[in-house]
């Protein structure tokens, strides 16, 4: 799964970025510091059932702290984007072509309202950062409408003579964009148009459709950032202009400051925590100790960073994953090598026990015979959903 992390030119993308990977990529007060998309892998919590084994696991793909277990997300930062960008200013369509395979996005926006609409630096306060949520939104929308729009009076009538489904041919249009059908099927549920006669759509009716089709597929978080320089009244009112689109406060400069020190054994910290301890004996300067103090207030004030929290509320809450752990042995929790709970996998709510096997190894999907739950030893059906925090065993033809 990846998460495209989004949003206009110096408002802290890249920041919160690099503190959600620690990939130093380049950041500078200037617009479009980045211009080609960086990459790289972040982590969201999940709860490790080990203890309920007694005895610890032996993580493969992802770590284990103290029954928790960080599970890789792929992140990609791309270029920023300016209010245009479908039309080709800015970095244009390279941006939003940049974003096809993102499941989700992460909108880093300025709440300190320091940034207009280009990022540039302007007064604090002179900027609504709500308007930077609702351009985003046009710059998508118009970004689908025209993909579904090209050669649209030609290629509809031929859906209509041939008999075609509207639904298949949506699908053809939009693979490029990781979009499911079940997602289609959703966005025509939301939009009345006319399944039968797709050629009498009007503008309006394909705009609301795109519209439709970004909610089903790719849901947002707004990453309030800079909240350290912005009140928890401005942040309301922002969450207030945004809906349904979520906000999290944050600040990405004090997130990546902690696990900067955290990877030098200067503080004990651990991403989404509401706060830290400076490491006994640790060597800070004059220079370090007022910038942890600076955090540390930052924390009091908001309950943490928000950056992990921010992330989290895009997997869990709005692209609804939950995790599942696959093993060999039902009973011991063990794969083939004797490794306890060695993998995790992140799967959409619903997912039943038979796409969980594909998930695995494909030959699991293709020789599936059934599924035993590790908790209750009873075997699943192939449609059965799984539930949160499963412990599952397949079972294949040889």
């Amino acid at each position: 799964m990846e998460v495209g992390v989004v949003g206009k030119p110096n408002v802290g993308k890249s920041t919160t970025f690099n503190a959600l990977t620690l990939l130093d990529v380049p950041m500078a007060p200037y617009p479009f510091t980045t211009t080609t998309p960086n990459r790289g892998v972040g982590a969201v919590r999940v709860a490790c059932p080990h203890a309920e084994k007694g005895a610890p696991c032996d993580p493969g793909n992802a770590k284990c702290l103290d029954g928790v277990r960080w599970v890789p997300v792929n992140l990609v930062d791309v270029p920023g984007l300016v209010p245009g960008a479908h039309e080709g200013k800015g970095l244009g369509h390279k941006f939003l072509d940049d974003l096809r395979a993102s499941a989700g996005f992460l909108q880093v926006v300025d709440a300190s309202g320091a940034t207009n609409p280009e990022g540039e630096i302007v007064a604090p306060g002179t900027s609504d950062p709500s308007e930077e949520v609702h351009w985003l939104e046009r710059e998508l929308v118009a970004w689908v409408t025209e993909i579904l729009t090209r050669d649209f009076a030609k290629t509809m009538r031929s859906v209509e003579l041939e008999g075609a489904k509207v639904e298949e041919f949506l699908q053809a249009r939009l693979t490029g964009l990781s979009i499911t059908p079940a997602e289609v099927s959703a966005a025509l549920r939301a939009v009345p148009v006319d399944r039968d006669r797709p050629s009498t759509w009007t503008a309006s009716d394909r705009a609301r459709l795109s519209e439709a089709l970004l909610r089903a597929s790719k849901p947002r978080v707004v990453s309030a950032n800079k909240c350290d320089r912005s009140t928890p009244e401005a942040v309301e009112m922002l969450s207030e202009r945004s809906a349904p689109i979520p906000v999290v406060p944050t600040c990405a400069e004090a997130e990546l400051t902690l696990r900067r020190a955290s990877r030098g054994n200067l503080v004990r910290y651990r991403p989404g925590d509401p706060t830290f301890e400076v490491a006994p004996g640790a060597p800070l300067s004059d220079r370090q100790e007022r910038a942890l103090a600076e955090v540390r207030a930052v924390m009091k004030r908001w309950g943490s960073t928000g950056v992990q929290a921010a992330l989290e509320r895009l997997v869990f809450g709005e692209l609804r994953q939950i995790s599942v752990f696959p093993v060999e042995d039902e009973a011991r929790w063990v794969d083939s090598r004797g490794r306890r709970l060695p993998d995790v996998l992140l799967v959409p709510a619903g997912t039943t026990a038979h796409a969980m096997a594909y998930r695995v190894h494909t030959d699991l999907g293709e020789n599936f015979i059934r599924a035993i739950d590790g908790r209750t030893h009873r075997a699943l059906a192939a449609e059965h959903p799984l539930s949160d925090g499963a412990v599952i065993r397949v079972v294949a033809r040889k």
